[in-house]
């Protein structure tokens, strides 16, 4: 409830700079006005409720809501990114001695401008929604120079970041399963944030995650939102449940033919204890000349897999910046965005998962679900 306080008390700010924007600064009065002061309020309530749906309200009953409320927030940003280019340029012109728009004729254009930027706010964001609907498939071959011959052409399945609970449901999860069986993987790897919400109220929205179907096995590891309602380990549990295999800062043996790779999987870099990342406790007991894969959420584990001999990560978390231009602080946080790098020795991908956080939508980076076909390269 704290976490919810505070964003409430935040989102009324912003809301209420927006109100001077859109109603005070271009002179609105009367029905107008207070039809946009009445959509500010009400979309304030169903934020609230999307921040809070999974884990303290009930998806059953608020997940229309929250999908409304977290659809606005996408919308507030880029009206609140159009607003502030808007009053820089009213600022820059009041240093360079311009007149203000006092005068009627001038008042009517500032209207029409910022009747603009609103309309596009709310159009980049209803396109950033049909953009999330539906995950691409993502093809991208891997040459790895460790490989044995007899995982050449090996077809990998990589999910992440669904985050299903606040404004999505099993349906989403039923559509994400089908279209991952549709491409007949080998093996299938879950790379977590997964949920958002308690297993109480959005355990059943994994439950399609049953009919994930690949002969090598299907594994997931925890990302940072499973410990988000304190519901961590019991999320783990549950998809043992599933038939999904969590690795616990462990490694199992996967065997194709007649060769044999590690595959390894440790918790998300934040997890709380006892959940820490233990990757040398992963890697522990391995024979060093085999080739070895990690499943981790986050890029930035990569960086001591680089160090521990690791030959290949897999990784999410990123959402590949998810809206426009937050893609551009991403590299503050992480060491890849999304797609193939290279960190040391270590090859690493990073998928832009295919769900969405906050916001069901997308601008400039479409959601996907990656099918990676393991190459062999030649050594040297």
């Amino acid at each position: 409830m704290v976490r919810i306080a505070v964003f409430a008390v935040f989102l009324a700010l912003v809301s209420w700079w927006v109100h001077r924007r859109l109603v005070r600064v271009v002179g609105l009065t009367g029905r107008p006005a207070r039809v946009i002061d009445t959509a500010l309020v009400a979309f304030w309530v169903l934020a609230l409720i999307g921040i809070g749906s999974g884990e303290v309200f009930d998806p059953v009953w608020a997940r229309i809501p929250a999908f409304v409320g977290w659809t606005w927030l996408a919308a507030l940003l880029y009206l609140v990114l159009g607003l502030v280019v808007l009053a820089a340029g009213s600022g820059i012109a009041r240093l360079a001695g311009r007149p203000q728009p006092t005068d009627p004729s001038r008042r009517r254009v500032l209207r029409g401008v910022t009747a603009a930027v609103a309309v596009a706010a709310v159009g980049t964001a209803g396109y950033g929604v049909v953009e999330a609907h539906t995950p691409r498939i993502q093809r991208v071959r891997v040459p790895l120079r460790r490989l044995p011959s007899e995982f050449a052409g090996t077809r990998i399945a990589l999910v992440t970041d669904l985050h299903v609970g606040p404004s999505r449901g099993a349906g989403f999860t039923r559509k994400v399963v089908d279209l991952v069986n549709a491409q007949k993987p080998e093996l299938v790897l879950l790379g977590g944030d997964l949920v958002d919400g308690t297993v109480a109220k959005v355990g059943a929205d994994l439950e399609p995650l049953r009919d994930l179907r690949a002969p090598l096995g299907v594994f997931g590891v925890s990302g940072n939102h499973e410990f988000y309602a304190g519901d961590g380990g019991r999320w783990l549990d549950l998809w043992d449940t599933l038939g999904v295999r969590a690795l616990r800062n462990e490694r199992v043996e996967i065997r194709r033919g007649g060769g044999v790779i590690d595959l390894a999987g440790i918790h998300d870099l934040t997890s709380p204890a006892p959940y820490e990342p233990d990757l040398p406790a992963a890697l522990a007991g391995r024979d060093p000349e085999r080739f070895v894969l990690l499943l981790a959420h986050e890029p930035k584990q990569a960086l001591e897999a680089s160090e521990l001999g690791v030959d290949l990560q897999l990784s999410g978390h990123t959402h590949g910046g998810q809206l426009w231009p937050l893609g551009y602080l991403v590299p503050l946080q992480q060491p890849s965005v999304s797609g193939l790098d290279r960190i040391g020795d270590t090859v690493l991908y990073t998928t832009r998962g295919a769900g969405a956080w906050g916001p069901p939508a997308r601008v400039g980076a479409p959601p996907e679900i990656t099918i990676l076909e393991l190459a062999s390269r030649p050594r040297g």
